[in-house]
């Protein structure tokens, strides 16, 4: 024994019913494990017996030999969970010998079996109300994992990094029984944050008559961003990217700027988004809050299917358009006017794969169109002469950008040439919850959750709603029809009659829910208190931090709730298309704790020809212009090649065939698709069938 324990480190003692745990380590090994019977002396405490453990025998040592073992200790520590008589007792018998020991946090599970583990706030993991250290919850953990039997690979991975992370086995334990006590599936809460702003009174601004008179009859003073953007310029030309949370009151200082011009004789206001969804909504609220004093007129891009404006007047006051309708206004040589404010919603979709790329050129088409004075350009490319080749004047259309997510706010707007307004405040706080659940059961908690918020009011007196973003129109329906309380399905594919009715019923607080892809993502105003994630997936694509950061800020407005909440639902081991490299559970924590992305748009080949074709279109012999002011890096060289190649221009002028391409917004490899099934004779439903098929549209 004396030889065994020359050299000792620890010396770890742990209460264990009237005896106390023995547990020696060396090196950080442990070397000796066992028990120490204590009795009660005239002198006060003494060792009794030491019972070493040999397996699963144990050897009676003389009590002589533990305190052998304690002087030669380096150092004897005792387990904080040792209830007060233990620790009077562990004192008083080492002071009798002239040692002292410290109380230290441990892990009891692994006191319990003889194993000395130290822990600290750092690593201690809460199960059940007391600490263990890191192995033994991963342990516990394990054995729930292998009991729910489903959670395999990055799941688990995944689980135990979140437990490491939140350091409560509960928490996690709960994420995978599909429980939603909010205490429970918390995953963290984004805190309300108040910027100290000196707000400008409306009665200050020097605005034409009819806009003032608006302003004044509903606002004593500007809100935070608002005042911002107008102390920054924005009243006086100034071009701004305005980057705020939704429901920050962002679109006010477009409206402000744009309709003072109009009024002013400063030229028209275009006002662009990128769904058809939002448009019809802000042409609507536009009518209603302006049209006494405007002339408002709508344009999205089912336009260049018919071939007529659809009811469109391009000479009215202001034009609310999707990113698409307008383009394709430029591309077919459409006579807008003159232009006076241009504002882009969610300017963030630049960096957005198909839609980024088209928005990046548009804006280049749109400042050319405006720069060589409208009516000359249009007509230019009606004849097929193509643009001036003279240098680009700045003009005097003033632009606004407006975006609640952006990365990278100081590069996009110093790309954009405009002046960042940046306002961080956050009106009500968002909490965030995590539940793990099969495909099958995310109908039923969705249920739950949107039953639970509809039942319960807030100090403002609404009722909680709830948005749903799943990722397929089919989905949407499914779900909305499993619903117990009112809801309805939102996407894309609704008329503009039947959107119209939900976004009225839903105002009026008629559904609990609406269930959507990502027709609501940007913005349609449906002020809701709670997101649900039925899916992390958009179509086959998984979101991005961005596209998440987006959605989820749909939950929770100021002058309706107190707070707003969010919950994931994820599918341990989900994925939605064998192309899709990572898992939902990965997903989610990616999304939950990742940066945003930068806003950038990016060209391969097929983006590169497809924006060039627009710019010669649009802008002829100075479509290289056009490029080298986009944002993302455009090969010209590369894009006239291919398109000599294809047939698409001759010289810098398109062909016909590259003028039907270019208006109707077609990759190559969709252009010549149609091609080849019009050239085989092909029926044009099956031709228009495989189109569909190709881009695996949902």
């Amino acid at each position: 024994m004396s030889q065994q324990v020359t050299q000792v480190d620890t010396l770890f003692l742990h209460e264990n019913g009237e005896d106390f745990q023995v547990v020696v380590q060396r090196d950080g090994e442990r070397v000796l494990g066992g028990r120490l019977e204590v009795k009660e002396t005239e002198a006060g405490p003494r060792p009794a017996r030491l019972r070493v453990e040999r397996g699963s025998q144990e050897d009676l040592r003389s009590p002589d030999q533990f305190v052998e073992l304690a002087r030669r200790a380096g150092r004897i520590r005792v387990s904080e969970q040792t209830s007060a008589r233990g620790r009077r007792v562990v004192r008083e018998l080492l002071d009798a010998y002239q040692l002292d020991a410290k109380v230290v946090r441990t892990c009891r599970f692994c006191a319990s079996a003889g194993k000395y583990s130290p822990i600290t706030s750092e690593t201690a993991i809460d199960a059940d109300g007391e600490d263990i250290c890191p192995s033994c919850a991963i342990t516990e953990l394990e054995r729930e994992l292998a009991y729910h039997g489903d959670v395999t690979g990055t799941a688990r991975d995944r689980l135990e990094e979140l437990l490491l992370d939140v350091q409560d086995l509960e928490r996690i334990v709960n994420l995978l029984s599909g429980e939603l006590d909010p205490e429970l599936t918390k995953f963290d809460e984004i805190s309300a944050t108040v910027e100290d702003i000196d707000l400008v009174p409306t009665d200050s601004l020097s605005l034409h008559p009819g806009m003032q008179g608006k302003l004044e009859g509903q606002f004593d003073e500007l809100l935070p961003v608002q005042s911002l953007a107008v102390e920054n310029g924005v009243l006086e030309g100034q071009d701004q990217l305005v980057v705020s949370a939704t429901a920050t009151g962002k679109t006010l200082i477009g409206e402000m700027a744009g309709i003072d011009r109009v009024l002013n004789g400063k030229g028209k206001m275009l006002f662009l988004v990128p769904l058809v969804a939002l448009a019809n909504q802000k042409y609507q609220d536009f009518q209603a809050e302006y049209g006494d004093i405007v002339d408002v007129s709508l344009r999205v891009g089912s336009s260049r299917i018919r071939g007529d404006g659809g009811g469109f007047d391009p000479s009215a006051d202001i034009i609310v358009g999707t990113y698409e309708g307008i383009d394709h206004a430029l591309r077919v040589g459409h006579d807008l006017g003159d232009i006076g404010t241009v504002v882009i919603d969610e300017v963030h979709t630049l960096g957005e794969g198909e839609r980024g790329h088209r928005l990046d050129g548009f804006i280049s088409r749109l400042k050319y169109y405006c720069e060589e004075g409208g009516a000359t350009a249009a007509r230019s490319n009606r004849s097929g002469g193509g643009g001036s080749s003279a240098s680009a004047q700045s003009g005097d259309t003033q632009w606004i950008y407006l975006s609640a997510t952006v990365g990278n706010p100081g590069s996009l707007a110093e790309s954009l040439s405009a002046k960042l307004i940046e306002f961080e405040e956050r009106p009500v706080p968002i909490e965030r919850h995590v539940t793990f659940a099969d495909d099958y059961e995310k109908v039923d908690i969705e249920n739950k959750l949107v039953k639970r918020a509809f039942d319960t009011k807030s100090s403002k007196g609404y009722r909680g709603q709830t948005i749903i973003f799943t990722n397929s129109r089919r989905r949407c329906h499914e779900i909305s029809r499993r619903l117990e309380y009112s809801s309805a399905p939102y996407h894309a594919g609704l008329d503009n009659k039947r959107r119209g009715e939900v976004e009225t019923m839903f105002a009026d607080q008629e559904l609990s829910a609406v269930v959507t892809t990502a027709a609501l993502a940007a913005g349609v105003d449906f002020p809701a208190s709670q997101v649900i994630f039925d899916s992390l997936a958009m179509g086959i694509e998984w979101l991005t931090v961005q596209e998440f950061s987006q959605m989820l800020g749909r939950a929770g407005r100021p002058d309706y709730h107190d707070k707003g909440t969010v919950y994931l639902l994820v599918e341990p081991d989900g994925v939605y298309h064998n192309s899709q490299e990572m898992t939902e559970d990965e997903v989610a924590f990616k999304l939950l704790k990742g940066e945003m992305e930068p806003v950038r748009s990016l060209y391969d080949e097929s983006a590169a020809v497809e924006e060039t074709l627009a710019n010669i279109v649009v802008g002829g012999s100075a479509a290289k212009r056009l490029n080298d002011r986009m944002l993302g890096e455009v090969p010209t060289k590369h894009a006239l090649g291919k398109l000599l190649e294809f047939e698409f221009i001759d010289g810098l002028e398109p062909t016909q065939l590259g003028r039907a391409v270019a208006r109707h917004f077609l990759s190559p490899d969709r252009a010549f698709l149609l091609l080849d099934g019009i050239r085989k004779g092909k029926d044009p439903f099956d031709i228009v069938a495989e189109v569909e098929f190709a881009d695996e549209e949902l």
